[in-house]
């Protein structure tokens, strides 16, 4: 396969000239085709450093692509930096040398791409398999198992689990051998060809995992540890270095570091847009609401946001002017204090509009979980064990609850906990594309709804 890298890139460096010279390489400048024939050996050393031979089973083919991508963008800015060493950089086609990273990458990820389906069509028919016992069998050992039964492209067979007492009755193929001391895996291993050992004991078990290790310290098999992480009600199970440690992130959301600057800039842009185009709308709602009952036009009310620090929230004022006593009571169906503009602006959920102002100051974003008052933020983070999660990212004016139905009165603990479960949801698969989908469904079907009175 290196050697065929090299083949692909000489190439596409081949094909780049016809493309962009119409002639030979030879008749260009001499630098392309020292450049060409530097960057094939330089791929040539360094694609295996980069990672690019490594085993594809059980992983995506985009995220081999994005690799392999990146390994040449890399090895073609070396020998950039090469050629202005020996000052002939001003002579080299930056047209060129474009062509030649497109047609080297799609030549590279072809072929890739033939062998990649091919291994993966033979894994289905049971060959170049390899044969894995299972230590642990809880959420993670369960969830590994499943996977690697329904992924059977990737060529991985459980054959045989150790298993706690309270877990064995939750194997179902009676296929599977169960090993039922640790100090049988050894044996079992060596007498039956297996390939892998994957070990998914929980963390609490750490004195069965350095036995374990002593235990087939002499069984000369690939070992892989999938600490039993999916138990922890947290939002993410990130690895990374942290002074030179491996750790694991328990409650960092995907929107963070540079997710969040791009979240960020999308927010205040689109509540720019906004606002400036809401303006009238604003101005015509301002004088209804003024009309409707004394008092503001704007309605303020202190919420949690990110991280917990408070904010007061903007909503166009719905109901009469009244005193709370110290608690929050929330609007009921027919509830006497809403004004007549008060209801049309809460089924519509037109009230929720100067949150845009919100979103400038930096409090909100367009997408996320609503806010709540403060006394039910009090009362839910007791009864419901994730509930302040939702807390880890900037609330929203829309959100993945709202769109599927759950907006409105919570009066029940159930239904607080459906919300809550739609929002980690939301802050532990989003992306970029994921809040333009919610923005878009609450355009058309999210403002209405059979709970927002």
């Amino acid at each position: 396969m290196r050697l065929m890298d090299v083949l692909a890139l000489e190439i596409a460096g081949v094909a780049a000239s016809q493309l962009h010279f119409q002639a030979s390489l030879l008749d260009a400048e001499p630098i392309h085709t020292v450049l060409l024939h530097f960057c094939s050996a330089l791929a040539f050393l360094l694609f295996p450093q980069l990672e690019l031979y490594g085993s594809w089973r059980g992983r995506s083919l985009p995220d081999l692509f994005l690799r392999l991508a990146a390994s040449w963008a890399l090895v073609l800015m070396i020998g950039l930096f090469f050629s202005f060493l020996i000052h002939h950089v001003g002579h080299v086609s930056r047209l060129w040398l474009f062509y030649w990273y497109a047609i080297g990458v799609a030549l590279l990820m072809l072929y890739r791409s033939a062998v990649y389906f091919v291994l993966r069509y033979l894994r289905t028919k049971g060959m170049n398999s390899k044969r894995v016992v299972l230590v642990g069998y809880g959420t993670t050992g369960q969830e590994l198992h499943r996977r690697a039964h329904d992924l059977d492209w990737a060529g991985y067979d459980v054959v045989a689990v150790h298993a706690a007492a309270e877990d064995a009755d939750k194997i179902n193929d009676p296929a599977i051998v169960r090993i039922p001391d640790l100090q049988k895996i050894h044996e079992y291993v060596t007498a039956n060809h297996i390939h892998e050992i994957w070990i998914t004991l929980p963390l609490m078990e750490s004195p069965k995992l350095q036995q374990l290790q002593y235990l087939l310290r002499n069984t000369l098999v690939d070992i892989r540890w999938a600490p039993d992480i999916l138990g922890l009600q947290m939002l993410s199970n990130k690895m990374t270095n942290f002074l030179g440690f491996p750790v694991v992130d328990l409650n960092q959301p995907i929107s963070s570091g540079l997710n969040g600057i791009v979240k960020d800039i999308f927010d205040k842009v689109f509540a720019l847009v906004a606002l400036i185009l809401l303006i009238p709308l604003f101005v015509v709602l301002a004088v209804l609401i003024k009309h409707s009952s004394p008092g503001p036009v704007f309605f303020k009310q202190p919420r949690l946001g990110l991280n917990g620090k408070k904010f007061n929230v903007y909503k166009f004022r719905t109901m009469k002017i009244h005193e709370e006593h110290g608690k929050v009571t929330q609007a009921t169906r027919n509830d006497p204090r809403i004004t007549p503009i008060g209801a049309f602006l809460r089924r519509t959920s037109l009230d929720e509009l100067p949150q845009f102002i919100n979103v400038l100051l930096g409090d909100m974003s367009v997408v996320g979980p609503r806010p709540h008052a403060l006394q039910h933020n009090e009362l839910y983070k007791d009864l419901l064990e994730m509930y302040m999660l939702r807390h880890r990212v900037k609330p929203g004016i829309t959100g993945w609850a709202q769109i599927h139905g759950h907006r409105g009165e919570t009066d029940t603990v159930d239904k607080m906990a459906k919300r809550v479960q739609f929002d980690l949801h939301y802050i532990q698969n989003w992306s970029l594309w994921m809040d333009i989908r919610i923005i878009v469904w609450t355009a058309f079907k999210g403002w209405t709804g059979k709970n927002a009175y």
